[in-house]
């Protein structure tokens, strides 16, 4: 079976790329950023409060909790609301613009503020800004898509995605820590020349969509008139899939976002330093990067399900066991194992859900998942250092337990959208 590279769909991949890779910049520096001397906290910073026979400290690390969480949040909420916007207008393109412009406006912002309500904002402002971008593109992405191609180009839209995505921490520590810079005879900040790496690629990405995206030709939008999710089956008993498939993804999410927030305690209880754990770190979005586009493509050809059930199946065991490792190794090997589950669950999913999105509905539709996605990112680091306080294990034997409510639901509620090819077939 052929594959023909659309340039519209790489453009799209690039774009999001290089807004990933501005974003996860972020990610990094804003906690160095917010724990500086160079950011004015509120007052009440280092004082407690009573709860009953103990005590709540209102801490640095949970102003950093609140802006980074703050983000996913909004990010997510927005998102069924902006993607069923751009449905009925039909205006993918604009919409697009618009949020990448409200991105570089928030990475901008960090240049002048230093305040930490002002940076509140600045994030808000980008986590609205992201919730205009990402169901419009997963929406541009499936309909300039082939049937017999859509796992593939999800798969190539998401492994740019996360090469963005897995690349910025890494380069953001290098800049942050190489600074100050000097440019035209202008002294510059390593958190300034970071936040205008920010900028710079929300205005890459904002130039490459006005020069090479034009919206899809549409008949008459059939677009809901309403934004609520689909949550019960229409065609029969139970949840709807899409909506079936969007809980999984958050479940599928939170499993990999736990890691990041238990930093400190992972290097104590392993022994090792931070390279090591930046490189467990990196193991799961290295195995998304080089698994994303062969699977989406191999989905098109065999089917959806196999591949969701498949992931499930492998990510309940590799999660579970990051809770009871105690080799560094063996934890590069788990996190590995566990992207390819991801791997194997996420464009599929995408594939699915646009498989089954009416005309002129991809925008709400895929925002299910979209959401679903952020959701599970934003719950999983928050729950994570919540629940380490029981015990090592506990995050993970948490996850392990929603794991196996995903895999339930892709097993009984989600239908498959493709007529598997005969493996002996071309």
């Amino acid at each position: 079976m052929g594959f023909t590279l659309d340039t519209r769909i790489l453009t799209l991949a690039l774009a999001r790329m290089v807004d990933a890779l501005a974003n996860s910049f972020l990610v990094v520096v804003l906690p160095l950023y917010i724990g500086s001397q160079l950011v004015s906290l509120p007052a009440f910073v280092g004082t407690t409060i009573p709860l009953g026979v103990t005590e709540f400290a209102l801490t640095p690390e949970l102003l950093i909790g609140i802006v980074l969480s703050l983000f996913g949040f909004l990010n997510s909420f927005s998102q069924p609301f902006t993607g069923s916007l751009s449905d009925r207008t039909g205006r993918r393109t604009a919409f697009l613009l618009f949020g990448l412009a409200l991105v570089a406006v928030g990475s901008a912002g960090y240049l002048f503020f230093t305040d930490y309500l002002s940076i509140l904002v600045m994030r808000a402002l980008q986590g609205i800004g992201a919730a205009f971008t990402i169901p419009v593109t997963v929406a541009l992405v499936n309909e300039l898509s082939p049937e017999n191609e859509r796992g593939g180009n999800f798969g190539l839209y998401n492994t740019f995605r996360l090469l963005g995505f897995g690349t910025g921490p890494l380069v953001a520590g290098v800049v942050v820590t190489a600074g100050p810079y000097t440019l035209g005879g202008i002294d510059i900040t390593g958190f300034d020349a970071a936040f205008l790496v920010a900028v710079a690629g929300a205005v890459i990405s904002f130039v490459l969509v006005a020069l090479l995206i034009e919206d899809p030709e549409r008949t008459e939008s059939e677009a809901a008139d309403d934004i609520s999710i689909t949550i019960r089956n229409a065609d029969g008993p139970g949840l709807d899939p899409v909506f079936a498939l969007g809980l999984a993804t958050i479940v599928m999410a939170l499993s990999i976002a736990m890691y990041a927030p238990l930093a400190n305690v992972i290097n104590e209880r392993l022994d090792q330093g931070t390279f090591l754990f930046s490189v467990q770190f990196g193991a799961t979005v290295l195995a998304n990067v080089v698994f994303q586009y062969p699977i989406g493509r191999l989905s098109d050809r065999y089917g959806r399900q196999p591949f969701l059930i498949g992931g499930f199946l492998l990510l309940l065991p590799t999660t579970l066991a990051q809770g009871y490792i105690l080799s560094s190794e063996l934890m590069i090997l788990a996190r590995f194992l566990q992207g390819v589950a991801v791997a194997a669950v996420f464009a599929p999913s995408l594939a699915l859900a646009g498989d089954l999105a009416k005309e002129g509905q991809s925008g709400s539709t895929l925002s299910v998942l979209t959401m679903g996605f952020g959701l599970g990112i934003a719950f999983g680091t928050l729950f994570s250092g919540i629940l380490v306080g029981f015990g090592f294990a506990v995050p993970f034997v948490a996850a392990t337990v929603l794991g196996s409510i995903g895999l339930y639901l892709v097993v009984t509620q989600v239908v498959e959208t493709v007529t598997p090819m005969p493996v002996s077939g071309d």
